[in-house]
């Protein structure tokens, strides 16, 4: 395998940011600081997640477009700097004890708006500071990182609250962007924009690669710009696999979010504090998924390690909805063993066909392919949340997670009937 450190300087200096970014954000400061210093309801809880996740639905698609017709690292910089500037002001509120929760809707809805625009931008800059044949490698590294801040943050979250409080907690989350801006603003890299990036070769390969005529690439507005981004995955059977893929999934995995931890509590019978654990071990599995990733891919191939990590994962899962009514020992066994191997096998396929897309995706229209995997999975998971707690209620949360299992299981199928299947490499 490679050596950590084989990748460029540059890409380091991102990778940095992003390890304290995400440790700051796992902290998950803002939702403490709404429990315990505005006593938030669950309704509340709700509203705030619900705010955080909209962006992605109602400006995913033009964050694409700013993406590809601007430089992308200003574009990092500023979410980072705006991100911490708003925590900052969270923070000065409540210590100045004028917070209310109409403050939290607000930041909570503009910071997802700006991590919106932070995740497209990010996705789209990585493949223009590696390698291609280091991309996955790159991935993996960013994606070992983010598991270990899921492993580590939520508990050293709940020790600073307990010892220093939730209001500075959240200054140590802004501090943690402000981190992250300054460690990109280091990237040395020139980067080229949309003007210099579609020069006439390019736009000939890709038109080639898509089967889209040249005069249907170019668009005049932001509208045709979006439609641009919207086709190229459409019309590409690597892309299309890929969405269609991860829509089935996130429909069918918003299962677990609207109905997981109630049926932990209520149906399993375990504790919060072991629910926690268990949801915990998923870092764990997908910081070992990392660090095979490299290893299958060597030995199976592209498609041969996206369809058998799907399948195996699925199959793991079928021990969730059969834990309810079994002795604790074996109900929690039934729980942690999905968590820890599922989550192993989920960051295998996450970071190949992540890779997949970014080898694939034209680097011009890049920042536009990502915003339109971004609002179709975001779209359609969010219709999966309430699909499944409509049906966890008809059929009990047992059955509605029997039901999720085999739809992800089902959504190997795009993966199986595309050109994915036949890929030994990524294509370079």
């Amino acid at each position: 395998m490679p050596a950590t450190f084989t990748i460029s300087p540059d890409f380091r200096k991102l990778w940095v940011g992003q390890t304290i970014s995400h440790f700051g954000s796992w902290l998950g400061a803002l939702g403490l600081l709404a429990i315990l210093h505005l006593h938030a309801t669950p309704a509340q809880m709700g509203l705030l997640e619900t705010l955080r996740m909209a962006p992605v639905l109602l400006i995913g698609l033009i964050a694409g477009v700013l993406v590809d017709r601007l430089r992308r690292r200003p574009l990092l910089m500023a979410a980072d700097l705006l991100r911490a500037g708003l925590l900052v002001l969270v923070a000065l509120a409540a210590f100045g004890g004028w917070l209310r929760m109409t403050h939290l809707y607000v930041v909570g809805f503009v910071a997802g708006g700006l991590t919106v625009l932070f995740n497209i931008a990010y996705r789209s800059y990585v493949p223009g500071l590696v390698s291609r044949a280091r991309l996955v490698e790159a991935n993996s590294k960013l994606g070992a990182t983010e598991s270990l801040a899921e492993i580590a943050s939520p508990g050293l979250g709940g020790l600073l609250v307990q010892f220093i409080g939730a209001p500075l907690t959240v200054a140590i989350d802004a501090l943690s962007f402000l981190l992250s801006a300054l460690f990109i603003r280091r990237i040395q890299l020139p980067e080229q924009i949309e003007s210099e990036r579609a020069d006439s070769k390019q736009i000939e390969n890709d038109s080639i690669k898509t089967n889209v005529e040249t005069d249907e690439v170019e668009a005049a507005t932001v509208w045709g710009e979006i439609r641009d981004g919207l086709h190229w995955v459409w019309r590409n059977p690597t892309l299309r696999a890929l969405v269609g893929s991860a829509a089935m999934r996130n429909f069918f995995g918003g299962f677990y979010a609207a109905l997981y931890a109630l049926y932990g509590i209520q149906d399993v019978g375990l504790s919060p504090a072991t629910l926690g654990v268990i949801i915990g071990a998923g870092g764990i599995g997908g910081l070992g998924g990392t660090l095979l990733v490299n290893r299958a891919m060597l030995r199976f191939g592209v498609g041969r390690s996206l369809i058998g990590a799907l399948l195996i994962q699925s199959a793991i899962g079928f021990l969730t909805p059969l834990a309810a009514g079994r002795p604790l020992a074996v109900a929690i066994a039934f729980m942690l063993i999905p968590q820890l191997f599922g989550d192993l096998f989920g960051a295998i396929y996450f970071i190949i066909s992540g890779s997949l897309l970014q080898t694939t995706a034209p680097a011009r229209a890049l920042g536009r392919v990502n915003a339109s995997f971004e609002f179709i999975t975001g779209g359609i998971g969010a219709l999966g949340i309430l699909s499944g707690g409509l049906l966890g209620s008809a059929v009990g949360m047992s059955g509605a997670l029997l039901v999720a299992v085999l739809g992800i299981m089902s959504s190997t199928l795009w993966i199986y009937f595309s050109p994915i299947r036949r890929m030994k490499t990524l294509e370079v």
